[in-house]
Order: structure tokens, then C-alpha cells, then sequence
């Protein structure tokens, strides 16, 4: 039962430390839209979009305002449109990337993820025409966002596709010049991505999900700052139980808010992320928790030891607080979207090849980095395959989000705005990586895929 010293706390967690619930997701299954006509499989996605998520953002700040829990996003995912859209006799998916973008403006949220394909083992013909369909889709619409999935520990790494990949991002780039290449901000390229994360850029409602579910996505680096700063100078086992401590109090609060928007919207209760969720507002950094725990500088040696230590912490007092978790769970570092992030890499502390280390231990991946304009598709291509590496041999999901700026050059910075923040350019090595990327083919699953 709560006391009066705890809800003073959790006012003082919302009031000063940016706690809050940093999305409820409605997924919605667009697998009775397909049709072979793709103007008539485009209306019926608006029409059952619209009348799914009807009252998704009016909801949600009912429930902000009756609790008083800042919730910062509305959002959908939907069926990985390269499913849908395979049976439809035209190859022009732009078509279903704008009637996704009409559907969720209707509804008013902020994003709609699930302009996706899944081909880590091989291409159907829905899914290149999906795949070739990206930098238009995403450059002639406003909130649409879109994933590939290029691997998993079960099948390997489909090369063919990380290649492929890598011209993808330099064409978003280019035909989003105008905004920093913000195309490319809403897209993600993955191994072993999940079928019911929340959070964008990568959000889909997977095959294996029901016809619609509400997902939440918690946040809160401020809360556990704050936390940290009362145990300074204390041995790590003391860090690691008041990050637990924290992360069980935040996840609580998800819980409630998940619950009570599936009683509302009538729609059964998915998950909950318990990921810690960056800003670029000053007190709402992943980076300045490691700072905390006694870094000079987040990127610096110990970095990787430190984030370790703050992702495990987080999963294990999170999962304690809600009878579903799920998503992706634990610490995100995505450079432009994290202030004290941001401060690292401009001091060249914090470097590409740090931030591959760390992502062996975070939640995710490489995430909303800036590099070069000039930055050649092999090399993006390149950067892909290290980190579906890393997730494939961890048997964990990993991701990279990257933006090869238009015109700009290594000291440069982009400027996204909002949540997206802003990012410095980082350099990437000169040497090319054309030829290995040029074998294609498929590089095998690991012996960790053997498990049955």
C-alpha cells in the first residue's frame, strides 16, 4: 500500500526528473487487408487503422490527466507491410506508405511503425519491392517508420540483404537532403528484432501477435541519476540494487498505465518495455548515469563495464513489477536523442567503434549516429554486418540507425528537432570494406542456434 513518503516521491520523480511513460503503442494485425488491388488493400489499412485507433491518443491523456503521468507518445505498429502488400498486383507500395501516413495523422499520434520486411533468410518478391520501395516511402511521408530485419542467430546473416541495405540508407539520405537526411532517422536495420517493441523507429506488430494490443514503453535515466547520486562513492552491489530498486518503481507505473488503457481501448494488454529511454532535455541521460557511477566522461575506459552493469540492474528490477515484459528492454544509446551522449562525442571521448563495444551490453545498437555525407553504401553496409554480428553470436537483439548526412562533413552536426535531438557528424575508417561486402551470400548461424 502506498504511504505519503511514496507518492511525494514519485511526484518528485515526475516534477524533477523527467519520469515518464514514453509511449503506449496500439499494434494492430493488417493481415485481413491484403488484396490483390493495392488501392483497395490501401483503404482497407486507413479504414481499419482509423477505426482501431480511433480514440488511442484521446485515451491516453485521459489517463494522463487523471493520474497525473506525463505520457510523452501515442503510437501504432502494424503487420510488417511487406506481408500484406505481397499479394497486391502492383509493385508501387508507396501507395499503402501513404495511406499509413493519412491513417495514423486521422488518429493524431506521433509515429506508425511497420513499413518492415523480415528477411534474414532470403527475399520474396514482396519483400524487395518493399525494400527497394523505402527511401521514397519515407521521404514523401511525415511520421510512416520502417525496419528490415537482416538476421537472427537461428538463420545467420543474409548479406544480400545488409548490402542492399547500405544503398537503401545512402537514397534515403539523399532524397531527404533538405531535413539532414532526416529519413534515415526513421529507419532501422535489425537482427533478431522482436515482434512487440514499442518504441520507434523499429516498432512492428509481428506475425506470432494477436489482432490488436496495447503495448507501454517506460522511461526514466533521470529517476535513476538521481537515485545514483545518493550512493555515491558506494561499491558497485550497492549501484546495482538501487538501479533495481528504481527500475521495479518505474515499471510499476507502466504497469498501471497499461492496464488501465486495455480496460478503456478494450484491447487485451501486451507488454511492457522497462528500457531506459533517453532525451535530449539537460537530466534525462543514459550517459550521465555512467558518468554517475564515477566516469569522467562517458566513453572512456570502464564505459562498457558500466552500461553492462546499469542494463542488467534494469531487467532484473523491472521484470519483477509487471507480469508481462517484453520489447526490448534495458538501456537504449542513441546518440542524437541523449544529451550527455551528445557532449561525449563532441569531445571525441565517445567514438563509432566505443559505441559497437557497448551496444554487446545494451539493449539495442547503434543508434541515430550521424557520419559523413561522403560515406559510401559498402561502408554503411559494413557497419550493419559488424553489429548483426554482435546480436547474432549474443543471441540478442541489436540494431543500427544510421544517418550519412548529406553535405556534411566530420565536425558538422545534423539538427532533427523533438525527440530526434540533434547529433555531431562522426568520423568512420577511411579503408573500404567494398570487397567483403561484394561476396554476398549468407554468412551461417552460430553454433548458439543449435539449441534444440
Amino acid at each position: 500500500m502506498l504511504n505519503q513518503s511514496d507518492i511525494l516521491e514519485t511526484l518528485e520523480m515526475i516534477d524533477h526528473q523527467h519520469l515518464d511513460v514514453r509511449t503506449i503503442t496500439m499494434g494492430i494485425s493488417l493481415r485481413d487487408c491484403a488484396d490483390p488491388d493495392i488501392n483497395r488493400c490501401a483503404d482497407k489499412i486507413y479504414n481499419k487503422i482509423c477505426h482501431r485507433a480511433e480514440k488511442l491518443v484521446q485515451t491516453g491523456c485521459s489517463i494522463e490527466t487523471e493520474l497525473g503521468i506525463p505520457i510523452v507518445n501515442k503510437r501504432i505498429s502494424v503487420t510488417p507491410i511487406a506481408l500484406v502488400a505481397e499479394s497486391c498486383e502492383s509493385a508501387d507500395y508507396a501507395v499503402i506508405a501513404g495511406a499509413l501516413d493519412r491513417a495514423a495523422k486521422e488518429c493524431g499520434v506521433n509515429f506508425i511503425g511497420g513499413y518492415s520486411a523480415l528477411v534474414h533468410k532470403g527475399f520474396t518478391n514482396g519483400d524487395r519491392r518493399l525494400i527497394e520501395s523505402i527511401p521514397e516511402a519515407l521521404a514523401e511521408t511525415d511520421i510512416v517508420c520502417s525496419s528490415v530485419n537482416v538476421a537472427t542467430t537461428k538463420a545467420g546473416i543474409n548479406m544480400d540483404a545488409v548490402a542492399m541495405m547500405g544503398r537503401v540508407i545512402k537514397k534515403t539520405a539523399e532524397l531527404t537532403r533538405a531535413s539532414d537526411g532526416l529519413g534515415c532517422a526513421k529507419l532501422v536495420v535489425f537482427a533478431n528484432a522482436v515482434e512487440d517493441n514499442p518504441f520507434m523507429a523499429g516498432a512492428f506488430h509481428g506475425i506470432g501477435e494477436p489482432e490488436c494490443e496495447i503495448n507501454v514503453g517506460v522511461s526514466g535515466p533521470g529517476v535513476v541519476c538521481a537515485a545514483l547520486k545518493k550512493v555515491k562513492g558506494q561499491p558497485f552491489d550497492v549501484v546495482a540494487d538501487t538501479v533495481k530498486s528504481t527500475a521495479f518503481r518505474v515499471t510499476r507505473m507502466g504497469q498501471l498505465v497499461a492496464q488501465e488503457a486495455s480496460r478503456r481501448l478494450g484491447v487485451p494488454f501486451g507488454i511492457v518495455d522497462l528500457s531506459l529511454a533517453p532525451t535530449p532535455a539537460v537530466g534525462d541521460s543514459v550517459a550521465r548515469i555512467l558518468e554517475e557511477m564515477g566516469l569522467e566522461r562517458c566513453g572512456t575506459h570502464g564505459t562498457t563495464a558500466a552500461l553492462a552493469l546499469l542494463n542488467d540492474a534494469v531487467k532484473k528490477g523491472g521484470i519483477m513489477a509487471s507480469s508481462h515484459v517484453g520489447g526490448l528492454s534495458g538501456a537504449f544509446i542513441p546518440v542524437s536523442e541523449d544529451e550527455g551522449m551528445i557532449a561525449a562525442a563532441e569531445k571525441g571521448t565517445l567514438t563509432l567503434d566505443k559505441l559497437e563495444a557497448m551496444t554487446c551490453v545494451c539493449s539495442v545498437g547503434l543508434d541515430m549516429i550521424a557520419v559523413p555525407g561522403d560515406t559510401s553504401a559498402e561502408t554503411i553496409s559494413a557497419i550493419i554486418a559488424d553489429e548483426a554480428a554482435i546480436g547474432v553470436v549474443n543471441t540478442k537483439t541489436t540494431a543500427v540507425r544510421i544517418i550519412p548526412a548529406p553535405g556534411k562533413n566530420v565536425g558538422d552536426s545534423v539538427e532533427f528537432g523533438g525527440l530526434l535531438g540533434a547529433a555531431p557528424v562522426m568520423p568512420v575508417h577511411p579503408e573500404s570494406s567494398a570487397e567483403f561486402i561484394a561476396r554476398g551470400g549468407r554468412i551461417p548461424a552460430p553454433m548458439q542456434s543449435l539449441k534444440n
